[in-house]
């Protein structure tokens, strides 16, 4: 008689790392990854290294820039919604390398946690291959690690690096700027990726509410005006490029605010001058503000106050850029000018 045999968990499946269930997610989301495919990409996931082809030209430089969801993270998990993540992380990099004129050649993920689940994995990387798609860029690979005892169970760390190209000619630094030039804002969705240890300080531990509970004068739940995707603005931006828009500098409203993001850009003889009046403020930032008892000017340096990308340009140029914007659909307020000074922002109102 034969004796069956019974099969042996793996050492180290037992000190908390399956790295059968992590192959099979990873091979789960091949289809989803291919079809972000550019034609300058060679070859498939699976190699050591992505492969993509240099652009050419000369003058042709590359463009990066890496960063990571942060604790909105925490509100997907509360939430068990991870669909929305991976777009906030590869449109936050587009945005990052586009203020420098910079478009998108292709993104890579890291994903850290305790240990993969294969539902949650999936939803990730279909909201990377979302953004990446929409942004016409390749998902060229990425790393997904896990590491027990490092990350709490069910939780996740998300991080990305994009690269991208501009011509030499049309990299945009800012040096152009001078007084008088006006500064286009265009609205953000919500928080983006940045602010929320004090929103959710100020939500879910000082005001004890839920995801679930509305947001006081909307029709949102606290965890979807939370999870709202963080936008790209590389289609309004690239158009107004295209119909050669001067654009003298641009910023993208992150970690900061208003006052740490703009002087990036700005010459040391310049201030930026924003007329907090030009647009109106989201309700969850005002709710933030009310309940947590924040200061007004830390709220601009904390969180984007419902603008999350500025573009100035010469005087001269605003009815045309307006013009392309309406075209597109795209809402915008002109939001502050440029004055002499000291490189810094100020606040009008």
């Amino acid at each position: 008689m034969v004796k069956e045999q019974k099969s042996v968990k793996s050492a180290y499946a037992q000190s908390g790392v399956n790295i059968d269930v992590k192959m099979d997610a990873v091979g789960s989301i091949k289809e989803m990854v291919a079809s972000t495919k550019t034609p300058n990409v060679i070859g498939g996931i699976g190699a050591f290294g992505g492969l993509h082809k240099v652009p050419t030209g000369r003058d042709m430089i590359l463009v990066a820039s890496s960063d990571g969801v942060g604790t909105k993270l925490k509100v997907a998990a509360m939430m068990n919604k991870h669909t929305t993540v991976g777009q906030d992380i590869v449109n936050h990099c587009v945005n990052d390398i586009l203020v420098q004129g910079a478009k998108p050649l292709f993104f890579m993920d890291y994903i850290g946690t305790a240990k993969v689940d294969p539902r949650q994995f999936k939803q990730v990387v279909s909201g990377l291959c979302k953004a990446c798609k929409e942004n016409k860029m390749a998902l060229l690979g990425g790393e997904t690690a896990e590491m027990p005892g490092l990350y709490p169970l069910g939780e996740y760390d998300l991080v990305g690096t994009i690269v991208g190209c501009v011509s030499k000619k049309e990299l945009i630094t800012g040096k152009s700027i001078r007084a008088g030039d006006v500064i286009i804002g265009l609205p953000s969705g919500g928080l983006q990726t940045n602010g929320f240890s004090l929103a959710r300080r100020v939500i879910f531990d000082l005001c004890q509410l839920s995801w679930q509970d509305k947001l006081p004068g909307t029709n949102q739940t606290f965890g979807d005006a939370l999870l709202a995707v963080h936008k790209s603005f590389l289609k309004p931006v690239a158009k107004l490029l295209e119909r050669k828009v001067k654009i003298s500098g641009m910023a993208h409203i992150t970690g900061g605010g208003f006052q740490d993001n703009i002087p990036r850009v700005l010459p040391k003889s310049c201030n930026a001058e924003i007329d907090r009046a030009s647009w109106e403020v989201p309700t969850i930032f005002k709710f933030i503000e009310r309940q947590g008892k924040v200061d007004r000017d830390e709220m601009y340096r904390v969180f984007n106050m419902g603008i999350g990308y500025v573009m100035i340009i010469p005087k001269r140029e605003l009815t045309k850029a307006t013009n392309i914007l309406k075209a597109q659909h795209q809402p915008y307020s002109v939001i502050g000018v440029i004055r002499k000074g000291k490189g810094v922002v100020t606040f009008k109102n």
